[in-house]
C-alpha cells in the first residue's frame, strides 16, 4: 500500500506545481516588470555618522546572510521577497531555500528507499524542494484573499473619515488603527513611509506591489486623479466600495454553478490513485507488475502526466475572471 500512496502524493504535488506554474508565471512576468519601473524607498545618499539616528529601511538576514545579497541580485531572489514579503510570513529568502534543499534532499531519500524507480529519487526531490515555494504562495494567496474581502470595509472607514473632515493622511491611520491584518499593517506601511517623508503618491505606488490585486490599483488611481483633478473622494470611496462588493457577489454566483465542475476535476484527479490503493489491498500481487516492470512505470508516467492535463484543462474551463 505504501508504493501507491507515494505515487499518489507525487501525483498530487506535480499537479499542484504545475498548475501554480502556469497559474503565477504570467503574473509573476507582470510584477517583474512593475518593479523595474517602481523605485523603492532609497537610502541617504550621504551615509550617517556613527551613533547618529537615522531612519532607513532595514532588511532582514536569515541564516546566510551572503545568500540573501546574492539572492537581491537576481530576478528569482527579488520575486522569491516578493513573494514572501506578500505572505506575510517572517522569514527571509535564504531561509526558503536552505528549507528547500533539506527538504529536496529528504524526499529523495525516501523516495529512494521506497521506490524502485531509476528517475523516482529525482522526481522526490523536485516535489519536496518545491512544498516551501509552494507554502509560501499558498498563503500569499490566502492574505490576498483576506485582504480582498476587507478592502470594502476599509474604503469605507477612509470615506467616513474624509466625510467627517479629516486629511486623507490622517484617514490612512485611523484605517490603519481600526482594522486587523492584513489590511491594517498594509496601511500602517504606507502611512508610515509617507508620514517619514515619501511621497504620497511613492507610498501608495508601493502599496500596489506590496497588495497586488486589481481593486487596490483602482484605489490607488482614483486617489491619485482626485488630488491633481479635484472631485468628491469620500463619493468615489463609496462608488469604489459598493463596485467591490458587487464584484464579490458576482464571483460567489459564479463559484456556485463551476461547483459540478471542479467537483469533478477533484473526483477525476483522485479516482485512479484510489483505484491504485484498492486494488493493491485485493490482489497485491497484480499490482506490483505495475511498479516494477518497465512498461508499468511507462504507463504511470504517462497517467501523471495526462491527469496533469486534465486537471489543468478542467480547471481553465471552470475558472471565469470577474
Amino acid at each position: 500500500m505504501l508504493v501507491p500512496l507515494i505515487v499518489f502524493f507525487l501525483g498530487i504535488g506535480l499537479v499542484i506545481g504545475a498548475y501554480a506554474l502556469f497559474t503565477y508565471l504570467p503574473g509573476a512576468m507582470a510584477r517583474r516588470e512593475l518593479d523595474r519601473r517602481l523605485r523603492d524607498v532609497g537610502t541617504p545618499i550621504h551615509p550617517a555618522a556613527e551613533g547618529d539616528s537615522i531612519i532607513v529601511k532595514r532588511t532582514a538576514e536569515g541564516p546566510l546572510p551572503s545568500l540573501d545579497r546574492m539572492a537581491s541580485k537576481t530576478s528569482a531572489g527579488t520575486w522569491l521577497s516578493r513573494v514572501i514579503e506578500q505572505s506575510g510570513i517572517r522569514t527571509t529568502a535564504s531561509a526558503v531555500l536552505v528549507l528547500s534543499v533539506v527538504a529536496a534532499a529528504v524526499a529523495a531519500l525516501l523516495t529512494a528507499m521506497f521506490v524502485r524507480f531509476q528517475y523516482a529519487p529525482l522526481l522526490g526531490a523536485m516535489l519536496g524542494g518545491a512544498l516551501p515555494i509552494a507554502f509560501l504562495i499558498q498563503r500569499r494567496a490566502a492574505r490576498l484573499k483576506r485582504f480582498e474581502e476587507q478592502f470594502p470595509e476599509a474604503l469605507d472607514l477612509l470615506s467616513r473619515a474624509i466625510r467627517a473632515g479629516h486629511a486623507f493622511q490622517t484617514a490612512l491611520g485611523m484605517v490603519a488603527d481600526e482594522l486587523g491584518a492584513p489590511v491594517g499593517p498594509e496601511f500602517k506601511k504606507a502611512f508610515d513611509q509617507q508620514n517619514f517623508g515619501l511621497p504620497l503618491r511613492e507610498a501608495l505606488h508601493q502599496l500596489t506591489v506590496r497588495v497586488p490585486i486589481l481593486d487596490v490599483r483602482f484605489f490607488v488611481t482614483a486617489v491619485l486623479i482626485q488630488r491633481e483633478t479635484g472631485g468628491n473622494l469620500s463619493e468615489i470611496l463609496d462608488n469604489l466600495a459598493h463596485v467591490v462588493r458587487e464584484r464579490f457577489k458576482i464571483l460567489r454566483q459564479v463559484r456556485v454553478h463551476t461547483a459540478h465542475g471542479r467537483f469533478t476535476g477533484y473526483v477525476l484527479l483522485a479516482l485512479p490513485a484510489a483505484l491504485g490503493v484498492a486494488l493493491s489491498i485485493i490482489n497485491p500481487a497484480h499490482m506490483e507488475t505495475l511498479f516494477h516492470e518497465h512498461m508499468g512505470q511507462t504507463m504511470l508516467l504517462v497517467a501523471m502526466v495526462l491527469q496533469t492535463v486534465g486537471y489543468l484543462w478542467i480547471r481553465k474551463v471552470i475558472r471565469i475572471e470577474v
